[in-house]
């Protein structure tokens, strides 16, 4: 008579064995609650901001007005903060953004331009933007080049051709249907339509980050780009959508920057390439790449934005904002290098 087969032996009389919880050190060991922690202290650190303004200049600086002056300064260099957020997080780094903005901005409002009205100025600026973004994609991904080097050379081509277009002279829109939109009577429900466009601009960019198989594939090139090869992914075609996705964000910001001052000149964008890459790294994206978080940088851009606003408030120099914004870089990618460490355990 046959016997029935009897189930293999287990390791444990007592059951399956158990993984063991995560040691410290461990590359398991809770990096969303890492994040969480990361993004609870970056609201602590606006939370006090926004204490510190309402102490110092109560009336003025929780004026609805002034919250609104906020939220909408905070658009422009948030949308571009977002392409940021996608290119360091892949490994790369743009140093042009501000450039791009200018040229968008100055060749979306030569008279040639806005003979085309709204539509022509929108065009122009995205065009312009993602055209850049494609010649730094281009050089960078194909042609090998060092992403410093590549947009470095964009900075100055870029600022050299918005002061050749505009001859050192501010160029005055006078469409106005894209005036209308930054006067007070366009705000839906209380909300500038900037605020409005910056809002969907961090969701939209948040799901393709964290819901997408391209954002999945930014992780992994910034991660290991020779792994992310092995896997499948090609990995120079991902690094040009990125710089275009970067391109395009300064479009649309230069847009909103266009609308906000009613105006192109060739010194938009100053030093916006700072307070991107800084509102990034604050915000917990990795400068070495392979992280990236979209709710962070968003932080890290009210935290610059809320902090310049305290400043003009109170009437303190321009030179000590910086200086202030050197200092919180600084102590973000020391906060960064220790958490590296932690993580491997050293």
């Amino acid at each position: 008579m046959t016997q029935p087969a009897t189930p293999a032996r287990r390791n444990d009389p007592a059951g399956p064995p158990k993984t063991s919880p995560p040691r410290r050190g461990d590359p398991r060991a809770a990096p969303g609650a890492r994040a969480d922690v990361r993004t609870l202290s970056l609201l602590g650190v606006l939370a006090a901001l926004i204490a510190v303004g309402g102490l110092t200049r109560p009336e003025e600086f929780l004026a609805t007005s002034n919250l609104q002056l906020v939220l909408t300064q905070a658009s422009v260099i948030g949308v571009v903060t977002v392409g940021m957020t996608f290119v360091i997080t892949s490994g790369g780094i743009d140093l042009s953004v501000g450039a791009i903005v200018a040229l968008s901005s100055v060749w979306a409002t030569t008279v040639a331009t806005q003979e085309y009205g709204f539509t022509g100025i929108l065009f122009t600026a995205v065009a312009v933007g993602v055209g850049c973004g494609l010649v730094n994609g281009v050089l960078i991904a194909y042609g090998g080049m060092v992403p410093f080097i590549a947009t470095i050379a964009m900075l100055a081509s870029a600022r050299g051709l918005a002061l050749q277009i505009t001859d050192g002279k501010t160029q005055i829109v006078t469409v106005d249907s894209v005036l209308d939109l930054g006067v007070k009577d366009a705000n839906i429900l209380g909300v500038p339509p900037l605020v409005l466009v910056f809002a969907v601009v961090v969701a939209l960019g948040w799901l393709l980050l964290n819901r997408t198989t391209f954002g999945r594939r930014t992780l992994a090139v910034g991660g290991n780009p020779e792994a992310a090869r092995l896997a499948g992914i090609d990995v120079r075609r991902q690094r040009l959508y990125l710089y275009l996705l970067s391109g395009l964000c300064c479009g649309i910001a230069a847009f909103m920057l266009i609308v906000l001052s009613g105006s192109g000149q060739n010194t938009n964008g100053n030093l916006y390439e700072l307070d991107a890459i800084a509102a990034a790294i604050i915000g917990g994206t990795l400068l070495s790449g392979g992280r990236g978080t979209i709710a962070g940088s968003l932080l890290g851009v009210l935290i610059f934005t809320t902090i310049t606003n305290i400043f003009a408030l109170n009437n303190l120099e321009s030179a000590v904002q910086q200086i202030a914004k050197g200092a919180i870089i600084v102590a973000a990618v020391l906060v960064q290098h220790r958490t590296l460490r932690e993580g491997r355990g050293t």
